[in-house]
C-alpha cells in the first residue's frame, strides 16, 4: 500500500497572534509545518499535501524548501481543508493519513503504529493518550455538578489513519450534510468515519505529539527541541 498524509495548516493562528499562519510559526529554526512534514516521512509517508490559507501557497512552500510536499489552497474549515487535500491525492494512495502541522514534534514512531494499524485491515485508527487531569462536570454558572469518571476516557491525537475509500466516503456524507443544510458536527476525521459507521480503533499516542495552539505550547516546543539538540536529560 502507497503511504500518503494530508497534512491541515490553513488555520490562521489567532490564538498565537503571530500575525501569520500557525503552522509557519517556529520552533527550532524550522516552522511546524516543517517539522510535520519530516516526521511523517520518517515515519514512512511517501507523499504529503499540505492545505494551505488560500494566498498564503507560495509562503507555504518557502517554508517546506526542498521537502517533497504538495501545497493546495484550502477552506474556511477543517472539514474543508482536508477534503481539497483529498482531490490532490496520488491515485495509488491506499494508506491516507490526516495530521495537523500544529502537532508538529508527534514521534515517527507513532506515525508507523498508526500506518501499521491501518495496513493489517482497520478502516480507520487515531492515536490516543490517557486522560491524567481529574475532570469535573459544572453548570453555565461554572459551578461543580459533579466528578467525570476517566475509566474509558482517552485524548485523541494525529495522525489519523484510514483506508482511502472510507476518508472519501466520510467527506462524501459530510459534503451531502452540508448540501442540505444540515451542520457536520464530528470535529475531526475520525468523527466522520464515525458517522459513517466506521469503527475506529486506537494505537498508543506520545505527549510529544501535543498541539500547539498558544505561546505557551509554543515556548514548550522549543523548549523539547533545545533539549533535543543539547542532549540534556528531559
Amino acid at each position: 500500500m502507497t503511504v500518503a498524509a494530508i497534512v491541515p495548516a490553513a488555520g490562521r493562528g489567532e490564538r498565537l497572534g503571530l500575525g501569520r499562519p500557525k503552522a509557519l510559526a517556529v520552533v527550532g529554526g524550522l516552522t511546524l509545518v516543517a517539522r510535520a512534514v519530516d516526521g511523517l516521512v520518517e515515519g514512512g509517508v511517501q507523499t504529503v499535501v499540505v492545505v494551505a490559507p488560500p494566498g498564503d501557497e507560495d509562503a507555504m512552500r518557502a517554508a517546506l524548501g526542498s521537502r517533497r510536499a504538495v501545497v493546495v489552497p484550502g477552506a474556511d474549515d477543517r472539514v474543508g481543508s482536508v477534503a481539497a487535500g483529498l482531490e490532490a491525492l496520488p491515485v495509488d494512495a491506499d494508506v491516507v493519513l490526516v495530521h495537523d502541522a500544529a502537532r508538529c514534534l508527534c514521534p515517527p514512531e507513532v506515525v508507523r503504529a498508526v500506518v501499521d494499524a491501518v495496513r493489517a485491515g482497520h478502516r480507520a485508527v487515531v492515536p490516543v493518550t490517557a486522560v491524567a487531569d481529574t475532570l469535573r462536570r459544572t453548570d453555565r454558572a461554572g459551578v461543580v455538578t459533579g466528578l467525570v469518571d476517566r475509566t474509558g476516557l482517552a485524548a485523541v491525537q494525529t495522525p489519523q489513519g484510514f483506508d482511502r475509500a472510507t476518508l472519501r466516503a466520510a467527506h462524501a456524507r459530510a459534503g451531502e450534510q452540508r448540501a442540505a443544510g444540515g451542520p457536520v458536527v464530528a470535529t475531526d476525521d475520525a468523527g466522520l468515519a464515525e458517522d459513517l459507521g466506521v469503527g475506529v480503533v486506537t494505537v498508543p499516542g506520545d505527549p510529544r505529539a501535543f498541539k500547539v495552539t498558544t505561546p505557551l505550547d509554543l515556548a514548550m516546543a522549543e523548549a523539547l527541541v533545545g533539549t533535543v539538540a543539547t542532549g540534556s536529560p528531559s
